[in-house]
């Protein structure tokens, strides 16, 4: 189960496109739209999703917020502005994790975003459990509808999201194995005697375990290694022929 999207008054079919798009992006494709400025179905806002047909074409109009929450037992809104009421205030970290944690249990939730212009009114701010401020600049702290809807399907998504946080790509090549890279050094350190570079006896020592530390930290592949085996044949081989 995931949040339903809640619109309200949308103005532009472009924020409503670019709110399908931001879902769309992020597996979320229930979109309630209550009460829009605009008449429905639009095709500038369907051109706007880039494709976000899944959703557009599964679009439902509401007359009111009470009506359009009905059938959820979780909502949030989402409003840059402190409200005179008694409501919990929460992060968009704080608000994904409650809604992923409920949606993953079965219970139905939605995220409710307020008019371009105004944002949500009390009177629909008070038909929802908390109120999601995301920390903006406060002497610029308004967003686009969409870019809001973005961010918050981000959030949610994020909680669940199980990316490694880096990878390195190394193409059809595998990395290296030590005992390939350790040959490379090997040889590399025999050179390197020879060409005078390590003729200084009490620093070889440091300098040898220096460059090789510099090359065992880098994660170099198979192709890699061959490729510095290559280097150092064409290296060696100038340096030879000009004796």
């Amino acid at each position: 189960m995931q949040p339903a999207i809640l619109l309200v008054e949308p103005q532009l079919a472009e924020n409503i496109g670019a709110a399908a798009r931001a879902m769309l992006n992020f597996g979320l494709t229930d979109l309630r739209l209550i009460t829009p400025r605009i008449e429905w179905p639009s095709e500038r806002a369907r051109q706007t999703s880039s494709g976000a047909d899944l959703v557009i074409d599964q679009v439902r109009l509401y007359r009111s917020v009470a009506e359009a929450v009905a059938d959820l037992k979780l909502v949030i809104a989402t409003s840059h502005r402190a409200r005179e009421m008694v409501k919990e205030q929460i992060t968009p970290t704080e608000a994904a994790t409650r809604l992923r944690t409920a949606s993953d249990s079965g219970i139905p939730t939605g995220i409710l975003f307020g008019p371009e212009r105004t944002g949500l009114v009390n009177a629909d701010q008070v038909l929802c459990d908390a109120v999601c401020t995301v920390p903006t600049n406060p002497d610029f702290s308004s967003l686009n509808l969409a870019q809001c809807v973005l961010l918050m399907a981000w959030e949610y998504a994020r909680i669940a999201d199980t990316t490694p946080p880096a990878v390195l790509r190394t193409g059809e090549s595998p990395p290296a194995t030590k005992q390939h890279l350790m040959s490379f050094l090997t040889r590399l350190e025999v050179e390197l005697d020879a060409s005078g570079f390590l003729r200084v006896p009490h620093m070889r020592a440091a300098m040898v375990q220096n460059i090789r530390a510099m090359f065992t930290r880098t994660g170099l592949t198979d192709q890699e290694v061959r490729t510095l085996h290559g280097i150092l044949t064409e290296l060696v081989t100038k340096r030879v022929g000009r004796v």
